[in-house]
């Protein structure tokens, strides 16, 4: 049946509803943006501890660049499960916005993005081996990155490492609407184009100059016209700087372009297009830097996970799942893209991520858990 919203107390919730809201707290007040270092450090470490109390197993925590991971690596690992414990938001925001429990809604800075779905992966995992036995776990493998919400500069080795490894990729990232899982996420590319030209005064003798400014406009509209409406691929210019006073001709300029794209191939096609670009302005040199940052997750790598899950929520009584594609990335892409199968959204439902109204709902922790857990045992069974 599908989950009832509701505004009873926390007392009034099942046990292991009580439990995970109980881990989601500590987990959110234990703030972890990623750009500060010290406080993803001291997040990973109250991660392994929370894995250790509740599965009785201490996992690894890996410094790649000064950026803490946490791994808990089953040794014959068939299934794998994909978190993150950083945040967007900076250190202090948990005084302003305080993790709270009201009208079966939660509330807090990464509450929905993602720690509960962090939480609900610890749970299921422990309700797995009370069921099962702690031997489960040598068939999963539980990954929790330090640094997705930047890119995942230091984590995507060891996803790619640890996936290659498995037969499936659950990522706890926040459902989609109304519960719906990701079948599909668009690819990532992001560039800075820089444009060199050359300094004049814009008084005296402007024709001396070559106008960065007017190459860096030039050169942005050739990229918006690589976006594609009908192939969902969309290229869009964003932050943009140049010149160093108004009366100078500006010799440089850089702006940032973010492209997304649903298939490898136009984001391979837009990615060539972009370092083929030169601009029209006599003199002015354009420089591109970065590119594909992550792979689209194609709806082939997710279908058959997906099929699983409509299944065992059937069995469960709950009511028939939703698929969504999303323009978002996540490090499902990068699984998705080495060809393992990939389904996302496995964590909160609520919304507001990255936003001051970031909320998950209560009443569909204990499904999601449930649903989680029987699609590991399930796959685990099927693999062996």
């Amino acid at each position: 049946m599908r989950p009832v919203r509701t505004s009873e107390d926390a007392p009034a919730y099942p046990a292991v509803v009580r439990a995970i809201l109980a881990d989601l707290r500590r987990l959110v007040e234990t703030e972890s943006p990623s750009s500060d270092l010290d406080a993803v450090e001291h997040s990973a470490h109250v991660v392994a501890e929370l894995v250790y109390e509740r599965l009785g197993r201490r996992p690894e925590i890996l410094c790649v660049q000064g950026v803490h991971h946490v791994l808990l690596r089953g040794s014959a690992a068939r299934v794998m499960i994909l978190a993150h414990h950083d945040t967007v938001w900076p250190l202090g925001t948990i005084t302003d916005l305080p993790y709270s429990e009201a009208d079966g809604i939660i509330r807090g800075p990464g509450c929905f993005d993602m720690k509960l779905g962090l939480a609900q992966s610890i749970h299921a995992l422990r309700q797995l081996t009370e069921r099962r036995g702690d031997e489960m776990l040598e068939h999963v493998t539980l990954l929790v990155t330090g640094d997705e919400e930047l890119g995942s500069p230091t984590s995507r080795e060891i996803i790619e490492n640890e996936a290659r490894r498995c037969f499936a990729v659950f990522v706890l990232e926040a459902a989609g609407s109304d519960g719906a899982l990701k079948t599909e996420r668009k690819g990532v590319s992001r560039y800075q184009i820089e444009i060199i030209g050359r300094a004049a005064h814009s008084g005296l003798e402007p024709e001396k100059g070559i106008n960065a400014t007017i190459a860096a406009a030039e050169v942005i509209l050739q990229i918006a016209e690589l976006a594609d409406q009908s192939a969902g691929t969309t290229a869009t210019p964003t932050v943009l700087n140049s010149g160093t006073a108004p009366n100078t001709v500006p010799a440089k300029a850089v702006f940032d372009v973010d492209v997304r794209a649903t298939t490898a191939l136009e984001q391979q096609r837009v990615d060539q297009s972009i370092r083929a670009i030169n601009s029209r302005i006599p003199g002015a040199e354009v420089v591109v830097h970065g590119g594909i940052n992550r792979p689209p997750m194609e709806h082939d790598a997710a279908i058959s996970l997906f099929r699983d899950a409509q299944r065992i929520a059937c069995t469960l009584g709950q009511d028939p799942l939703r698929e969504i594609s999303v323009g978002g990335a996540s490090d499902g892409n990068f699984t998705a893209g080495l060809g393992v199968p990939t389904l996302d959204g496995m964590g909160a439902v609520g919304g507001g991520a990255h936003a001051r109204d970031e909320h998950a709902e209560i009443a569909w922790i204990l499904p999601r858990t449930e649903l989680l857990r029987n699609l590991m045992e399930e796959l685990v069974d099927r693999s062996g």
